[in-house]
């Protein structure tokens, strides 16, 4: 995989197996995602493996205002339980899980990389919104919300 173009970690007081389940079980992903509200397996799938498909319903908002909403298809391109979950979205963006153990609690590392920007995606997602730096927010707010809810259990 080439370099992230961002990353988030957190260690959860949970055990690795409990942490890799939550987060490799997409239909959950509503539950800490301040972007994803949705997903749900495609058939045949009916749960995380290679080659493994599944669409998410995504929500952009600025405060109480919805500015877009699209459902991206996704395939697991690794699944190694309690080590990696990674899948691409819209074959362009690599989101990646990467999980470790220690004294009963897990780290969990999350990356993403897309390809660069260009033409007016460069200048709209890159320069004015700000994308990659927004989506690394993101990323340690559902790391946050995910940690909350297995520690909470």
């Amino acid at each position: 995989m080439a370099m992230p173009d961002g990353s988030a970690s957190i260690v959860i007081k949970r055990p690795i197996s409990e942490v890799f389940d939550a987060i490799a079980d997409i239909t959950r992903m509503g539950e800490w995602s301040p972007e994803c509200r949705a997903g749900r397996w495609i058939d045949p799938a009916t749960g995380p493996a290679v080659g493994a498909r599944f669409e998410g319903d995504n929500v952009a908002a600025l405060g109480p205002v919805t500015l877009k909403r699209w459902t991206t298809t996704s395939e697991v391109t690794a699944c190694v339980p309690e080590e990696v979950f990674e899948f691409v979205a819209e074959g362009y963006t690599t989101w990646r899980y990467e999980f470790t153990e220690l004294d009963g609690a897990t780290t969990v590392t999350e990356t993403f990389h897309h390809a660069p920007y260009s033409g007016w995606q460069k200048y709209v997602y890159g320069m004015l919104l700000r994308r990659s730096a927004a989506m690394v927010t993101g990323m340690n707010q559902t790391l946050a919300r995910v940690k909350e809810r297995l520690e909470a259990s």
